[in-house]
């Protein structure tokens, strides 16, 4: 069953959650009934499919293994070569996934939701490396409750261990479960709002209309100038849609899981973009591979310029998201494509510091968010494939 993709699924948790609703509104904890929860909804998930079943068993073994052998080994040493191999392995599975396809060979790791539990695992890793883990103890149960959280576990929010650590073993006052409990279905209904009505409709009433089957436009560009605007449309509202579910039954369970988007389409640049769209990916990508990167140069020293380091940082950072959805070229290119973006962006803001030809206003913010708008629409056109048909 595909996690928030029938009623029934809805139906299903309503009923399996009905105890922790009680437990919070008494002021208790309900993490343990939430663990067994999961459970439940995962063999849901993925029971119909003995592969996925062993897939994601097997996989969440070997990362709880990484995750655990490394903890131990960086309480007492720290060698960058046995660091990097374990973000290597870690991120193996989820290379393998990728790549064994395209040469025709079978896998063991295809299961729905695997790059979101990679980039989980990954982060202990890296954050144990900074030593922000000494403290913690990393019980076994807590690790797989967090990889393998449920409203979660297929296409995110990606949410960090501490923060999530933090809350799972917080019991929440009865007031503050209530408010938890309005925040959770508000977003619930607003994921029905942009799931199954506004995507649905753009969907089925224009965008399998378009461009090939135009009724009213006759001109290909023109038809596929509309392609570009309604699939951006329809990508936003099913893929925020998608993520106020997850939100919704997170803050049910008492877990708040981080917000994913905040009106993308009013960004007045590329950068505010990016801190608008698909937030969780932005920042984990940003925060552990951006930075790290920047880092690792600026130490070596290899390139002086600091704004050479960036770009490079940038051009690495988006041709790597690229190649995440996919290896098709219009993925990479879409990746490309936005690291070009913030590159010029951040040319010309620093080209009008000194020149100060554009300045900031109420008029120059309304330009800028539309400029910003369709060179966002665009990058959605090359996501879709459609430029490349």
């Amino acid at each position: 069953m595909i996690p928030y993709g029938s009623f029934i699924f809805f139906f299903l948790i309503g009923i399996l959650l009905l105890p922790t609703i009680i437990l919070g509104l008494l002021g208790k904890s309900s993490k343990i009934y939430n663990m067994l929860v999961s459970i439940v909804i995962l063999a849901v998930i993925f029971g119909n499919s003995k592969t996925g079943a062993i897939s994601i068993i097997l996989f969440t073994i070997f990362q709880i293994v990484l995750i655990k052998g490394y903890h131990h080994y960086r309480k007492e040493r720290n060698n960058t070569v046995v660091f990097c191999t374990m973000v290597v392995l870690s991120i193996l599975p989820l290379v393998l996934v990728k790549v064994l396809p395209l040469l025709g060979l079978n896998h063991v790791f295809g299961f729905l939701g695997v790059s979101y539990i990679t980039f989980k695992s990954v982060q202990i890793v890296i954050e144990t490396r900074d030593g922000l883990m000494k403290k913690q103890t990393l019980p076994v149960g807590e690790l797989i409750y967090f990889l393998l959280f449920f409203p979660t576990v297929s296409s995110g929010p990606i949410d960090r261990w501490r923060r999530f650590e933090k809350d799972v073993n917080k019991t929440f006052s009865k007031e503050e479960y209530k408010e938890l409990l309005y925040l959770g279905i508000n977003s619930i209904f607003r994921g029905f709002l942009y799931k199954f009505i506004l995507a649905f409709l753009i969907y089925n009433k224009i965008l399998v209309y378009l461009p090939d089957h135009a009724t009213y436009i006759h001109s290909p560009f023109w038809s596929n100038v509309a392609y570009m605007y309604v699939y951006s449309l329809y990508l936003f509202f099913d893929f925020a849609g998608y993520s106020a579910f997850a939100i919704g039954v997170s803050y049910l369970m008492g877990v708040k899981t981080p917000e994913n988007f905040n009106m993308p389409f009013i960004s007045k640049n590329i950068k505010d973009f990016w801190n608008r769209w698909h937030m969780s990916l932005s920042f984990w990508f940003r925060d552990y591979v951006y930075m790290r990167f920047v880092f690792w140069m600026t130490k070596k020293k290899w390139i002086k310029n600091r704004y050479t380091v960036s770009n490079i940082g940038y051009f690495l950072l988006f041709f790597i998201m690229g190649v995440w959805h996919g290896l098709e070229w219009h993925f990479v290119i879409y990746g490309l494509y936005h690291a070009a973006l913030i590159v010029g962006y951040d040319f010309f803001d620093r080209w009008n510091r000194k020149h100060k030809l554009w300045p900031k206003n109420k008029w120059t913010h309304v330009v800028s968010v539309f400029i910003t708008f369709n060179f966002i629409c665009f990058g959605f056109y090359i996501f879709s494939g459609q430029l490349f048909k």
